[in-house]
């Protein structure tokens, strides 16, 4: 049986709320999903029906509408335009604990070092810890709730987060502070990869760029912001009161959170028309299925049997985003996203020694100097997405391709790469430009409204950057955003706490204007391969595709193998019966 007689285009539903297995029985076929983004399919029940006339497929006698563009006419998301902005919302706030109790505690650095009779290097070590935790915490939430849901991955992450600011807010031992901080940032880090997943389940292509842009700009700005927080704090109030306050935020946001956020997770409710169980109902839940129930908008029963039969709780595993990171298209993006948030860490560290020993700040001016950092980014946030979007709908004109509000479009055959990567690139060349006019302007002592207005246009470059490398993540990985979220995180902390704790000593061995220039070129040294990504893009989700189908292939003639022989062997039992007689 030839490969090529069994591929047939897919048309890729992102509403249809199903993800597809071999072992799912949908309209009478079994499908399989061949790869992240949707690219082919191949209907291995027909196969087996070819030689069995009495059976016959219902996607055969009724096909879905399709749009002139080739997309089904079926929402994606149930939800209202204002609904998913709320959504979004509430997850971007979310998001903005993780970085919030990371750098909301570098000012008080010295104070808690000196509380607590220990050096310098060992509380450092609670920063790197913090560090790395952040980044492999993630992988494990992230696939948790990907197959079970949003909303108890949400629970388990703040309740974590609370406790261990309660402990934090009394302990007064080192060990203890150690301990602690980690399970802070096991707590609170999972965060930055569900708001990720809750535009995957709720957004389409077309308006992913200005949606992310506002799920990203709570983690993206926390770094920014916190140690202002921070600094007045330490500078007003007792150091252990950096934790009461993370606690009592933690607990004003989580009343809210928890009781009017919808369940999203597609593998649970669909595109939201499906009742998730009941132990995961939200306070509006009730009161928005009555609605449709008025409005004789019934549910559809069949597809939520289908979805509650194929549900099954699943501990947090790291594995489904350890094969998004090995996955070679994935790791050209996010190698080229840490490398750019490298750039963001090295300015945040070094600020401390480079404005105290260069321009004589005080811990109070030293954090004032992360607020160009955050209007950028802010302007960014409100600039990136659209910019994002507009070049989707100018492919997508190209193509011929009608956007219908709502639908997902095909992406077998759609160029997202180059439509992504004509935004990030250019602005991750001017990362590296600005990078390196800050290093020498610092190095050269210049007027500090140089430095000033360079941390501005950083701002805005770097986070420009990470929203674009982060969209393409979620369109290839629309099925598993959350995961494709974390293996984004994974990276992007990895290569932070590198560029963090390296930026130092390469200023004192090298100089501030060499140390930047690095760091720079390291960034710039991923833009071949972006562009290699830009024209390959299809193809290689193509080949992946068919090494996936292959798979699937030998997995089904595996199972039919054994089929026979069980069959076999159950009637050789039925004619020689143990004890019986032999022929």
């Amino acid at each position: 049986m030839a490969l090529h007689e069994n591929v047939q285009p897919k048309e890729s539903i992102e509403g249809d709320g199903r993800e597809h297995h071999l072992d799912e029985k949908d309209g009478g076929n079994d499908e399989v999903l061949v790869g992240a983004a949707p690219v082919s399919e191949i209907n291995l029940e027909e196969q087996r029906d070819q030689h069995d006339p009495t059976k016959s497929s219902a996607s055969a006698t009724e096909p879905p509408s399709e749009s002139p563009g080739g997309l089904h006419q079926q929402q994606y998301s149930v939800y209202s335009t204002n609904e998913k902005r709320l959504i979004i919302f509430a997850g971007s706030l979310a998001g903005f604990f993780s970085p919030l109790s990371s750098s909301i505690y570098f000012p008080a650095l010295n104070t808690i070092a000196a509380a607590l009779h220990v050096s310098g290097s060992k509380i450092n070590l609670t920063v790197t810890s913090y560090v790395i935790l952040q980044g492999i915490a993630p992988m494990m939430i992230a696939g948790f709730s990907d197959n079970v849901g949003r909303r108890p991955a949400y629970v388990i992450c703040f309740t974590i987060f609370m406790f261990a600011n309660l402990g934090l807010g009394l302990q007064n031992s080192y060990a203890a502070l150690l301990v602690l901080r980690c399970l802070q940032s096991a707590g609170s880090s999972g965060t930055v990869a569900l708001a990720n997943g809750l535009v995957g389940d709720t957004v389409t292509s077309e308006e992913r760029g200005a949606y992310i842009a506002f799920a990203s700009l709570g983690g993206l700005l926390g770094p920014a912001v916190a140690p202002i927080i921070g600094g007045a704090i330490s500078q007003t109030l007792d150091w252990h009161w950096i934790f009461w306050i993370l606690l009592i935020f933690a607990g004003v946001f989580c009343v809210p959170l928890f009781l009017f956020l919808p369940e999203t997770c597609r593998k649970v409710v669909g595109d939201g028309s499906i009742p998730p169980p009941r132990w995961n109902w939200c306070l509006t839940d009730s009161i928005r299925y009555r609605r449709r129930q008025q409005k004789g908008i019934e549910i559809d029963r069949v597809k939520q049997a289908q979805l509650h039969e194929t549900f099954r709780f699943r501990f947090p595993n790291p594995i489904p985003t350890l094969l998004i990171i090995f996955d070679p298209e994935s790791l050209i993006i996010l190698v080229a996203t840490g490398l750019c948030l490298a750039c963001f860490y090295a300015i945040s560290t070094g600020a401390a020694s480079t404005f105290g020993d260069v321009y004589g700040f005080d811990d109070i001016k030293i954090a004032l100097v992360f607020i160009p950092i955050a209007v950028g980014g802010a302007l960014s946030a409100l600039t990136t997405g659209k910019m994002i979007d507009w070049n989707y709908r100018r492919y997508a004109r190209k193509r011929g391709i009608t956007i219908v509000k709502g639908v997902r479009q095909d992406l077998s055959e759609f160029p997202i790469e180059r439509a992504r990567m004509e935004v990030a690139i250019p602005v991750s060349v001017l990362t590296a430009v600005l990078m390196i006019g800050y290093g020498w302007a610092i190095d050269q002592k210049v007027s500090l409204a140089g430095p000033m207005i360079l941390l501005f246009l950083l701002g805005y470059a770097t986070i420009a950057t990470y929203q674009t490398y982060n969209v393409l993540m979620v369109d290839i990985w629309p099925e598993k955003s959350a995961a494709a979220s974390a293996a984004n995180n994974f990276v992007r902390c990895s290569l932070g706490a590198a560029a963090s704790a390296a930026i130092d000593p390469m200023s004192k061995a090298m100089g501030r204007g060499w140390a930047y220039t690095t760091v720079a070129l390291l960034q710039a040294a991923a833009v071949p391969f972006l562009v290699v990504l830009m024209s390959r893009g299809v193809q290689m989700r193509k080949a992946k595709a068919e090494r996936r189908l292959r798979k699937e292939i030998r997995k089904e003639g595996d199972r039919e193998e054994a089929r026979e022989t069980l069959n076999q062997s159950i009637l050789a039992s039925r004619k020689h019966p143990a004890g019986g007689p032999q022929s």
